[in-house]
């Protein structure tokens, strides 16, 4: 379940890069990054935490 609603986290931010970038929005873009990147740091850790 972890692993879903980080991949859904990271399909919403690869959005949000291609909708911002479509607009020209740099703010959109921004956020985008960051809901990737927490989306990814959230699932490494979720990883290391199940061993």
């Amino acid at each position: 379940m972890t692993y879903l609603v980080a991949l859904l986290v990271i399909a919403l931010g690869v959005a949000g890069v291609v909708y911002g970038g479509a607009d020209d929005s740099p703010g959109l873009q921004l956020l985008g990054v960051v809901l990737v990147v927490a989306a990814v740091v959230y699932g490494v850790r979720a990883a290391r935490r199940s061993r």
